[in-house]
């Protein structure tokens, strides 16, 4: 078996019985015979261990490694442990794939002796498909040096949309965080394999659904809200000790800022401002590349370092309000038929507005924390 795996593909598991079956049926059904599936069942309490051991006994394949619940990154840790394949597949297990998945994604490696492949994939919600673009048309059919070409460090993890040569994973010491409870951890290892990356393919094909109907998904659970912070705390980490900081750490420091901003825009408001805190903290005595950020970029950040965190939060909610303003206007004007000229000065003018009344905001905001801070000099002097 050890001399025939092509791929060994990692399946973690905890509590997914509703979807686990599909997930198993993709990966049995596949087009590349020559793989191992090792599934590593996180301590379930559902009926996932009995599904595990079901497929595991109609296909030699399926091996199992079963453990107390110790989160995902020790889970997928175990696994890389015990995989023996030449390149290592990853598959969620409340997703599935398409037959072709892994025998194309072999057949682009090989052909490029790669570090990584990437592909495209799908989100599937409500037993609907809407494929997600995220791979560069450009970056297909050649190959690519990722140190060269930073741009693929700010696409969206989906780890699990790739291959992976397992000898470049253990040369270059590339785990998985394993902080019980934690999340986001496929944050740090896709970082961790851009930065060491030299050889890259890139396909505009998909094959794997990613399934954003899942309630119990990271993605929906906003209590694990620092966690985020805690993979861009590793990946720091690692870039200095692995000697990778100078020529990461700029790209680094502006990817955890986008990472910072989309889980502020998920966040429930009382939640949003205690991350918005702690964003702010981490920013204060970092020296950043201002050649990396936008203008906008660059002033949101600015908000974040320097202002209460309401600050930023409504304005946040004030420019989030544009796009539909926008459209109210465009509406109206199309009754009056207006020349061109005048629409685009009236939706300037909706954007000017929205700036004045964030900074009237800011403001206020300092002139009563200035009143609060005087009245209570005055109680104490009385």
């Amino acid at each position: 078996m050890k001399n025939k795996v092509k791929v060994s593909v990692l399946v973690p598991i905890y509590n997914v019985e509703k979807y686990l079956p599909a997930c198993l049926e993709s990966l049995i059904s596949q087009t590349l015979k020559d793989i191992e599936i090792i599934c590593i069942n996180d301590g379930s309490t559902d009926s996932s261990p009995a599904i595990i051991k079901k497929y595991a006994a109609k296909d030699s394949r399926i091996s199992v490694i079963t453990k107390k619940n110790s989160g995902y990154g020790d889970s997928m840790n175990r696994g890389l442990e015990k995989a023996t394949g030449k390149y290592v597949g990853i598959l969620e297990s409340d997703d599935f794939l398409e037959p072709e998945a892994f025998e194309t994604m072999y057949n682009l490696s090989e052909k490029y002796q790669t570090d990584v492949v990437r592909v495209n994939y799908y989100h599937y919600k409500d037993h609907q498909n809407k494929k997600w673009s995220v791979i560069d048309p450009l970056s297909v059919g050649r190959l690519v040096d990722p140190s060269k070409e930073l741009y693929m460090i700010y696409m969206a993890p989906a780890i699990w949309s790739g291959l992976y040569n397992r000898e470049f994973l253990l040369k270059n010491d590339i785990k998985f965080l394993s902080t019980p409870g934690a999340s986001y951890q496929d944050t740090g290892f896709n970082f961790k394999v851009w930065a060491n990356a030299k050889r890259a393919a890139f396909s505009e094909r998909a094959f794997l659904h990613y399934r954003l109907d899942n309630e119990s998904s990271s993605v929906n659970n906003p209590g694990k809200v620092f966690c985020v912070c805690d993979e861009y705390a590793e990946i720091e980490k690692y870039l200095r000790e692995h000697e990778l900081f100078d020529d990461f750490g700029d790209a680094m420091q502006f990817a955890k800022f986008g990472a910072y901003l989309w889980n502020i825009e998920r966040l429930a408001p009382n939640l949003a401002k205690k991350f918005i805190i702690k964003m702010s903290e981490e920013y204060k005595n970092v020296s950043l590349n201002r050649s990396y950020f936008s203008r906008t970029q660059w002033k949101k950040l600015q908000l974040i370092i320097n202002y209460p965190p309401s600050i930023y939060y409504n304005y946040y909610r004030l420019a989030s309000l544009k796009p539909k303003l926008h459209k109210f206007i465009s509406k109206a004007n199309k009754r009056l038929r207006p020349a061109y000229r005048r629409q685009i000065e009236i939706m300037n003018l909706v954007d000017n507005l929205v700036e004045q009344n964030a900074i009237l905001t800011d403001q206020l905001a300092l002139l009563e924390q200035q009143l609060n801070e005087q009245k209570g000099k005055n109680n104490a002097k009385n």
